[in-house]
């Protein structure tokens, strides 16, 4: 076969490959949409048809919803199983981990320390410890203030993840964990950093100051008075038939589980109960839902204290106290949080001024771009336009686009290739002498390329595989047979090839 037959195969395979990504990306893109118009009763039954699609199509077992109009519970749903082996349906009475949803619930715990001026929010924290301090660091301890902790700001780090028990095992006090995890990393008050260490801090705070536990303070001064009453911060050993299997980025089983902590992640709950949660804070209402916080206070939870920045400033502007806060093309303001844990991911949006709110769990670890869809359809259907959340579609869809070049990349190479090889342009050679500019480029890529591969593959999480559950996987095998065809151009070089290096 001479060279110009095997471009013209070549060519010709390419156009084919464009062709059938392209029609992969629509009828992956397509579905159908609801009108803005559309009564509640349309706009659930178009959820009824494309929540289950969605499902399927992201390979997520069990999702439950709700929805909130002008402050009041309007509907609420579960699609799929709570145990797939099991076959077990999910009901809308299950209890998921809430994970860091428990934040903003949190933060109304110590506001209502704050309303019987128990505690100062501008204070130093280490004023209210009786024991506990700050290791060493460079930076002021004294800068630590309440407020700048409910706000993410006050310079300590993220901190480890996937530190769980089972329910009824030992595991470390709350002060063995903080001694472990809270360290001043940067000043105080200056940027945003989510910061699962400095919610626990305030759990110890609230135990400090109440003189109670943790979770029996938040269950009888936050839970109970908001209605919360299949929500707790301790496993409770009756729910055990009611918490479904989680399911992690493989899809493999996740039992129920603690953390040495709880105000971070630490809240079992059901969907409705977050939906009772949003609507105390839809303080714009004539009357007011909540008995427990006034206006003020809620008001102040939402109000901006540091921008957002990095991967954060993508689906947020700013956050206040324990709620991310963005505004709306519209104009409204919304808040909300999210939620993600070995096998659960949550999520709930309000927006304060309305009273409008929805509330999405699932028990699958694969469910960000799903949540997004349906996030986008709500806002919507509500007509404040897209909220920032949705923008993770797009990024799917950008993942979709750069897997496909990356693959027509490598199909175009490779095709080549193997016919320069077929045409004996190409001779196999086992080392890398003569060194071209061609040849040395691609070794160098080929080593990128594979040493990302390895590191990936023994990674027990990866954040992208969270954000794009079905892309990163394909992205892999991408990546995979690109490596593969710069392997064989590598060992098969050009007989006529560039100039040697050196």
């Amino acid at each position: 076969m001479n060279n110009q037959s095997g471009n013209e195969s070549a060519n010709s395979f390419m156009s084919l490959s464009i062709c059938g990504i392209i029609l992969l990306m629509l009828s992956s893109c397509s579905g159908t949409s609801v009108e803005l118009e559309a009564s509640l009763d349309d706009f659930t039954r178009y959820l009824d048809e494309r929540i289950p699609a969605l499902m399927e199509w992201y390979t997520v077992p069990g999702l439950s919803i709700a929805l909130v109009e002008d402050g009041e519970p309007v509907w609420t749903a579960a699609y799929g199983y709570a145990d797939l082996e099991r076959g077990k349906k999910l009901n809308i009475n299950a209890i998921y981990r809430a994970e860091s949803i428990s934040k903003p619930v949190t933060a109304w715990g110590v506001l209502a320390l704050a309303e019987k001026n128990l505690i100062d929010l501008d204070d130093p924290i280490l004023k209210y410890m009786k024991g506990w301090k700050f290791p060493d660091s460079d930076f002021a301890a004294e800068e630590v203030t309440i407020r700048r902790l409910l706000s993410n700001s006050a310079g300590l780090p993220p901190g480890s993840l996937g530190e769980e028990y089972p329910p009824n095992a030992e595991k470390p006090t709350l002060e063995e964990y903080l001694a472990r995890e809270v360290q001043i990393q940067r000043n105080p008050g200056k940027t945003f950093v989510y910061s699962n260490p400095g919610f626990n801090l305030l759990e110890l705070l609230i135990e400090e100051v109440s003189g109670r536990d943790f979770s029996e303070y938040m269950q009888n001064e936050v839970l109970r008075p908001l209605g919360m009453e299949s929500s707790s911060f301790s496993w409770e050993e009756e729910w055990s038939s009611r918490v479904p299997v989680g399911y992690d980025l493989k899809e493999r089983p996740v039992g129920p589980y603690v953390y040495p902590y709880r105000a971070s992640g630490g809240l079992f709950a059901t969907v409705e109960d977050i939906a009772r949660f949003a609507i105390a804070g839809a303080v714009n209402l004539k009357e007011t839902k909540s008995k427990l916080l006034d206006r003020e206070s809620i008001r102040e939870m939402h109000t901006p204290q540091v921008p957002m920045s990095g991967i954060f400033g993508f689906v947020a502007d700013s956050y206040g106290y324990g709620h991310f806060i963005e505004t709306l093309p519209e104009g409204e303001k919304a808040v909300w949080h999210g939620g993600q844990g070995h096998g659960w991911m949550t999520h709930f949006h309000l927006i304060p001024e309305t009273g409008d709110a929805i509330v999405v769990f699932t028990n699958s670890q694969r469910s960000w771009p799903m949540m997004a869809e349906i996030l986008n359809e709500w806002s919507q259907w509500e007509g404040y336009g897209p909220v920032k959340f949705s923008r993770i579609i797009t990024l799917v869809t950008a993942l979709w686009v750069l897997t496909g070049m990356f693959f027509l990349l490598a199909l175009y190479r490779g095709i080549r290739t193997f016919y320069e090889w077929r045409g004996g342009r190409r001779k196999v050679l086992l080392k890398l002498q003569p060194l071209t500019t061609r040849r040395a480029l691609e070794f160098l890529l080929w080593v990128a390329i594979t040493t990302i591969l390895v590191w990936s593959v023994n990674q027990e999480y990866l954040f992208l595989s969270s954000v794009f559950p079905l892309g990163s996987s394909l992205l892999g095998w991408v990546l995979l047979f690109l490596s593969v065809v710069l392997l064989f151009s590598i060992i098969t070089p050009l007989n006529k090839a560039n100039k040697s290096i050196g």
